[in-house]
């Protein structure tokens, strides 16, 4: 697949096919894409947990859902809270902050996050699998059921699997005349 063909395809996935694992090889094939990014001084501040165990995956999916923040956004619940529940794989991103860099109150680790999570992201649909970013969770109730520490940050929650459907990329995207401009802002 090319890389235009990935951008262009890849889609948020939130339902998984049940009948399809995901092998630990896969997992790996991800991460090291993720990995391949550009990072700060090539500091690459990331670290993945790879959560397979479904009690986990459960309290993960309970973790993800802060209605208080939901219902601002108009939502009524986290549309990707039964993804994490049914994925076969969620994939917590963290970073180290002190292993990135910060000039002038900007704190590089999480643009090298960005950065790794789109290339995890185009990988896995270039892997014909599926995934959604989840941004919305409890840090704090993660830490303490995966253990990490208390110096690193999550920055992504990521559920992994074989998309049930197989549905053509449907959300429209403004205009390249909306978000370009040319030499300076417009008047």
């Amino acid at each position: 697949m090319d890389v235009f063909d990935a951008i262009n395809g890849r889609r948020s996935v939130r339902r998984f096919d049940p009948g399809r694992g995901v092998d630990a090889s896969t997992v790996d094939a991800l991460v090291l894409a993720a990995s391949q990014s550009p990072s700060w001084a090539n500091m690459q501040c990331w670290r993945f947990i790879a959560v397979r165990d479904a009690a986990a995956r459960a309290r993960i999916s309970e973790i993800a859902s802060d209605e208080a923040v939901l219902s601002e956004m108009g939502y009524k619940a986290n549309p990707s809270r039964k993804a994490l529940a049914e994925a076969p794989v969620v994939l917590v991103a963290c970073a180290d902050p002190a292993g990135s860099g910060i000039t002038r109150g900007q704190e590089y680790y999480l643009v090298d996050m960005g950065i790794a999570a789109q290339t995890l992201m185009l990988a896995a649909h270039a892997m014909g699998l599926g995934t959604v970013y989840v941004g919305i969770y409890d840090e704090d109730a993660l830490r303490d059921l995966l253990g990490i520490p208390a110096h690193m940050r999550v920055t992504g929650l990521f559920p992994v699997g074989y998309p049930a459907d197989h549905k053509p990329c449907g959300t429209s995207r403004k205009p390249v005349s909306e978000v370009l401009f040319h030499d300076r802002w417009p008047a």
